[in-house]
């Protein structure tokens, strides 16, 4: 019971759950002598040291693969001025090594910032906890974006071994939440792009999701860019597509291979355009109808055929 109490407070549960040890360690070392051997400034009653910046290896479990270089510029000045506010937390691998648990924004800019030492908390950690603290820490920055949020609780779910309903215990969501990010990692690859960079809200992601053919929701996609749709838009959009697909009579003899084909150029010149594109033929003549909304919507589908009116 208590282990379960303790889930919902997230990546500060990891830490100290894990700590006691490490700080009786540090804490047993003779005055002014680090863990290391090399000397330190003091070691507070909470663990908290420093320690050589050199003497620390990144976390290879990091999700994060970017960071904004003008905003770690910012904090490094920042930390220049007023030093570190917030300690980083490592883990002790051998004799003056240490691997970062999280912190690691602070841990680069303090780099740019020239500093000899980092104050820090040793805990104790196996490279699941590391895994798990890490993508919890990525989680609860706050300008994540969704698709962001939800290749972090993929990981979670994969590779810590955990279930929906203690991944959310975890991040403090519940199971609902959880499941509506993982979906959208089920939608085709352009959308999840247009999210991931937001040109596109999660709550149009949501919408568009509920549609099951992936040309339709390319084709829904394209739709909202161009014509800057809100959310509600979309939603009535995907109901309308809805109710077609439950109009139409169901066909008493199966396709033919020429219809097949029609129906898949069809579709991909749909999703193409970001239009309903119309094809038909009768086995050696037709058409091909491209609508259009208005004259913007016009120069767009013109700009895709590279001509211009």
């Amino acid at each position: 019971m208590t282990k379960k109490k303790a889930l919902g407070r997230g990546l500060s549960a990891l830490l100290s759950d894990s700590s006691t040890d490490d700080r009786l360690e540090v804490d047993s070392l003779p005055s002014g002598v680090s863990s290391s051997g090399s000397t330190r400034s003091h070691v507070s009653p909470s663990g908290m040291t420093e320690i050589p910046m050199d003497e620390i290896e990144v976390n290879p479990f990091q999700p994060r693969s970017h960071f904004d270089q003008e905003t770690l510029n910012e904090l490094a000045e920042s930390i220049r001025v007023h030093g570190i506010i917030q300690p980083i937390t490592v883990r002790k691998l051998a004799h003056n090594q240490y691997q970062l648990i999280s912190g690691e924004r602070r841990f680069q800019a303090s780099k740019l910032a020239n500093l000899g030492t980092i104050p820090a908390y040793i805990r104790a950690a196996n490279d699941q906890q590391m895994l798990e603290m890490a993508l919890i820490e990525n989680i609860q920055r706050e300008n994540l974006n969704a698709i962001e949020i939800a290749l972090s609780y993929q990981r979670l779910l994969s590779e810590c071994n955990l279930k929906q309903e203690e991944l959310g215990e975890r991040v403090g969501k519940n199971r609902t939440t959880v499941t509506n990010y993982l979906r959208l990692l089920k939608l085709p690859p352009d959308i999840q792009i247009a999210v991931r960079d937001n040109k596109l809200s999660m709550g149009h992601a949501r919408a568009i999701i509920n549609v099951e053919n992936p040309d339709q929701q390319l084709y829904i996609f394209k739709r909202t860019l161009a014509e800057e749709l809100s959310v509600r838009k979309v939603e009535d959009l995907v109901r309308s597509l809805a109710h077609q697909k439950s109009s139409k009579p169901e066909r008493s003899t199966a396709p033919t291979s020429a219809s097949k084909e029609i129906a898949q150029l069809q579709s991909k010149l749909s999703s193409h355009f970001g239009t309903r594109v119309v094809v038909k033929s009768d086995g050696k003549k037709g058409d091909i109808r491209i609508p259009f909304l208005s004259i913007e919507d016009l120069n767009r589908i013109l700009d895709i055929l590279k001509m211009y009116s």
